[in-house]
């Protein structure tokens, strides 16, 4: 199945950090982030890539013209201002008419892959989208009174689901997509409301890379050899 990789956007919150590049070219151990979420997709047998470029988009242009591998690699323009709906639309029409996987170029998981897509299948769905517990936003303490028993640097919480951004589609279901809409808004909107929108339940790892702190606490997971995501 191909692969659709959202790579376009300007990670403002992440500062100068992505000034000269775009957020999935920030690198998480020495390598761009974008490569370790194409890495998880190669391990389960996917590795035919359509990324949807935008902001910096010379930048990635750049690092795959040299990036020696076995993947098929599609880089496509989809504008600098073009919202997330607008660029899955226009790859769709790239792509054709088949199911694909769907993903952002910014968050890393341990999420099966293999596991999304035959629970997607059995469903018989337009759309499936992982869902995932929140990180908490400070760290956790453990207390035996006034003893701490463990600290937690912003751990998984076992209470309510976001959207962990790993998405199995049908091709009817770029049909909701306008030519320039937010996938988050009225496309998953719309699918929710014709009861074609699924969740995969993943208990396990995820972390998106929204802001510094985010990048610096995957950074810490890879030094330590505590990066769950990581695969051969």
């Amino acid at each position: 199945m191909k692969i659709i990789i959202l790579a376009g956007g300007y990670g403002t919150r992440l500062d100068e950090m992505t000034d000269t590049i775009p957020k999935p070219m920030v690198e998480i151990g020495g390598l761009p982030i974008i490569v370790h979420i194409m890495k998880l997709y190669a391990h389960y047998g996917h590795n035919d890539f359509y990324i949807a470029l935008g902001y910096k988009a010379d930048v990635i242009k750049k690092y795959f013209s040299t990036f020696k591998s076995d993947w098929n690699i599609n880089l496509v323009d989809t504008g600098l201002d073009t919202m997330t709906g607008g660029r899955c639309k226009i790859i769709s029409k790239i792509i054709g008419k088949e199911r694909c996987f769907l993903t952002y170029g910014d968050g890393l998981s341990d999420v099966n892959i293999n596991k999304l897509k035959d629970f997607h299948i059995r469903n018989g769905n337009k759309v499936t989208v992982s869902a995932v517990h929140p990180s908490a936003r400070f760290g956790e303490l453990d207390l035996d009174g006034d003893r701490v028993l463990s600290f937690k640097e912003k751990p998984q919480l076992q209470k309510g689901w976001i959207n962990g951004g790993f998405f199995v589609c049908e091709p009817e279901f770029f049909e909701y997509i306008d030519e320039d809409t937010m996938l988050e808004r009225e496309p998953i909107e719309k699918a929710t409301q014709d009861l074609e929108l699924y969740a995969y339940k993943h208990e396990g790892f995820w972390q998106c890379m929204d802001t510094r702190r985010d990048y610096k606490l995957l950074e810490k997971l890879w030094s330590e050899n505590q990066a769950p995501w990581k695969v051969l």
